[in-house]
C-alpha cells in the first residue's frame, strides 16, 4: 500500500522535474535516493549534505527516499527523477565504465577503492563518465561484499559446488560466477535475498557488512554459519544524472565533491564491519585465497570478452592492484 501511495505522489508532481525559478537561475530538480533504510539511512543523510552543496552549482534538489531500488530506477527512466542514487551493479545500463567498478574480485582493499574513485573523478576521466544522455555524478564506497554461508565447513571453491546461492537476478556477473563454481543459482533481489538465507532456502548469499544487522543475517548464520573474510567484490553507490537537465560542468563538480566523502563513508563501513560478531569471521588459507583470486580473474576476463565489463576500467584496476602487490600472480603473468 505504501509503495502505491509513493508512486501516486510521484505521478502528481512532475512539474518538480522541470521547474526553474526566476530567482538567480536556480534549477529545481528531483533527486531519487535508494537507501535500504529509507529517509533514516546514512545514504539519505549524506544526500542532504550533497543537496546543500548543489545549491552552489545552481541546482536546488528535492529529495525522495526509496527502500526499493528497482522503483527508484524505474522512476528515473520514466523521467520522474532528474538524478538517482543506485548501486553500481544496477548502473550498467547507464554507464558500463563505472559499473565495472564492482567487477568481481577486482577491488581487494579500501585503498584501491579510494584510488579508483579519485582517478575516475578527475577531469582527465570526464569522457568516460558520460554515456548517451546519462552522466555519472559521483561514486560512493559501500564496502566489500562477502560470502555468508549457513555451514562454515563450506570454505573452499570446491565445496561451493552444488550449493544453493541467492543470486541477484539482474546481475549477470554474479550469475556467471555462481555457475562457474558449479553452484545452483536461486534468483533473488535486494528485498528478499536475506530472507531466503535466513529461512534456509539457500545455503549461501553474498552481502556487504551493512546487511548483517538491519537484514538480521545472523539468523541465517546461527551457530554453524560463517562469513568468508575475502572481497568477492566491492559494493559502491553511484549518482546517475539526466545530463541535459543540469548546468554545464555540474557533473564534474559533483564527482569531485562526492569523492571527497570517501572517509566519511569509510567510517560507516568500519562501523558496520565491527558490528559483526567476531565468531562468524572465516579466514581462508593462502592456497584457498589463491584459488579464489585465480577463479575470479578468469571470470572477469570472460566477462570482458563478452562485453559486460569495460576493458579500460579493468586495466585501471589491475594497474592499481599491481602497484599495491607487484608479486601477485596476475602482475607477473600479465593476464589482463
Amino acid at each position: 500500500m505504501m509503495r502505491i501511495l509513493m508512486l501516486t505522489a510521484l505521478m502528481m508532481v512532475p512539474q518538480l522535474t522541470l521547474a526553474i525559478t526566476s530567482d538567480g537561475g536556480i534549477s529545481k530538480r528531483t533527486f531519487c535516493i535508494y537507501d535500504p533504510l529509507g529517509a533514516n539511512g546514512s545514504l539519505f543523510g549524506l544526500s542532504k549534505d550533497y543537496s546543500t552543496m548543489a545549491l552552489e552549482w545552481g541546482v536546488d534538489f528535492h529529495l525522495r527516499a526509496y527502500t526499493d531500488e528497482k522503483i527508484a530506477i524505474d522512476d528515473f527512466k520514466a523521467e520522474q527523477c532528474d538524478a538517482v542514487l543506485m548501486t553500481g551493479a544496477r548502473a550498467r545500463p547507464f554507464n558500463k565504465f563505472t559499473a565495472t567498478v564492482e567487477a568481481i574480485g577486482a577491488v581487494p582493499s579500501d585503498d584501491i577503492m579510494r584510488n579508483i574513485i579519485t582517478t575516475v573523478s578527475s577531469p582527465k576521466a570526464a569522457k568516460y563518465m558520460t554515456e548517451g544522455r546519462y552522466e555519472v555524478g559521483g561514486i560512493l564506497p559501500a564496502g566489500p561484499i562477502y560470502l555468508f554461508v549457513r555451514d562454515r565447513s563450506v570454505d573452499s571453491v570446491e565445496e561451493l559446488s552444488g550449493k544453493r546461492i541467492a543470486t541477484f537476478e539482474y546481475d549477470e556477473p554474479s550469475i556467471k560466477l555462481v555457475n562457474h563454481v558449479g553452484a545452483s543459482v536461486v534468483p533473488a533481489n535486494s528485498a528478499n535475498f536475506s530472507g531466503k538465507f535466513n529461512n534456509g532456502s539457500v545455503d549461501a548469499a553474498y552481502a556487504p557488512a551493512v546487511a548483517y544487522k538491519p537484514l538480521e543475517m545472523y539468523k541465517g548464520l546461527g551457530n554453524k554459519g560463517g562469513i568468508m573474510r575475502f572481497n568477492l567484490a566491492y559494493l559502491d553507490f553511484q549518482i546517475i544524472l539526466h545530463k541535459d537537465r543540469f548546468p554545464e560542468g555540474f557533473g564534474q563538480k559533483s564527482r569531485q565533491k562526492v569523492a571527497a566523502s570517501f572517509d566519511r563513508m569509510l567510517g560507516y563501513i568500519e562501523q558496520d564491519t565491527s558490528g559483526i560478531d567476531k565468531k562468524y569471521w572465516m579466514d581462508l588459507a593462502d592456497a584457498d585465497q589463491n584459488k579464489y583470486n585465480q577463479m575470479l580473474r578468469n571470470v572477469r576476463i570472460d566477462l570482458r570478452e563478452e562485453g559486460v565489463y569495460h576493458p579500460v576500467m579493468l586495466r585501471l584496476m589491475r594497474k592499481l592492484r599491481c602497484a599495491e602487490d607487484p608479486a601477485a600472480a596476475e602482475c607477473v603473468e600479465k593476464l589482463e
